[in-house]
């Protein structure tokens, strides 16, 4: 189970008890209290692990409580943070405040969500080398000179009433020039993720014999 925001280290709190103090990226074995005593028995025993925000996947203080596994356990354990203030997380929520938190980019994001749903390794690989930003360094150079690009377009827009010519035409021309090879290159590769993602629909058709 994982807990995210202000008051999970709090709620975790009246759900396990560490054998050890806390610390931000190390597992600590725990108790899981079968009531909210510090003191009361034990249902189960788990690893809780507690990350400091800034430091974790959502940038916010962040326990994750692994335990053996029991669906009654998980149930309890579910309940009782429910009944101290937690929510049930939407679906993608964890990596959607991870994205707002500017912990992932889009693309980051949506590998996550594709790591989740593929079906083979091809697909998985795919998905973890987009998540490791390999598609946001590539697209990278492209996006700064088109902001920059855009820049000096605004810019000639401000000026255009004092007949101030900031950038020629020539010059937006060459940049856009420049900008165009990379961005087809990446384009091309689309097909081929396309179809890594989806897949491929096949007929096999044949004489029947």
């Amino acid at each position: 189970m994982r807990l995210s925001g202000p008051q999970a280290a709090t709620i975790a709190a009246q759900l396990v008890r560490p054998h050890q103090p806390l610390e931000h990226a190390h597992a600590r074995l725990a108790d899981v209290l079968d009531a909210a005593k510090a003191d009361g028995p034990r249902i189960d025993e788990a690893l809780v692990t507690f990350f400091v925000g800034p430091n974790s996947y959502t940038a916010e203080d962040l326990i994750e409580i692994a335990a053996h596994g029991s669906p009654v356990v998980l149930e309890l354990l579910l309940r009782r943070a429910l009944e101290r203030g937690a929510r049930l997380a939407e679906p993608g929520e964890f990596t959607q405040r991870a994205f707002l938190a500017g912990r992932l980019d889009l693309t980051q994001a949506e590998a996550v969500r594709d790591l989740i749903d593929a079906q083979t390794l091809t697909q998985a690989r795919q998905a973890a080398s987009q998540m490791g930003g390999a598609l946001s360094r590539r697209a990278a150079p492209a996006k700064q000179s088109l902001v920059e690009l855009i820049a000096l377009l605004e810019a000639g827009i401000d000026f255009a009433e004092d007949d101030i010519d900031v950038t020629p035409q020539v010059e937006i021309a060459r940049r856009v020039e420049e900008i165009t090879p990379p961005l087809a290159a990446l384009e091309a590769t689309f097909a081929r993720g396309r179809i890594v993602h989806d897949g491929l629909t096949m007929a096999i058709v044949g004489r029947l014999t």
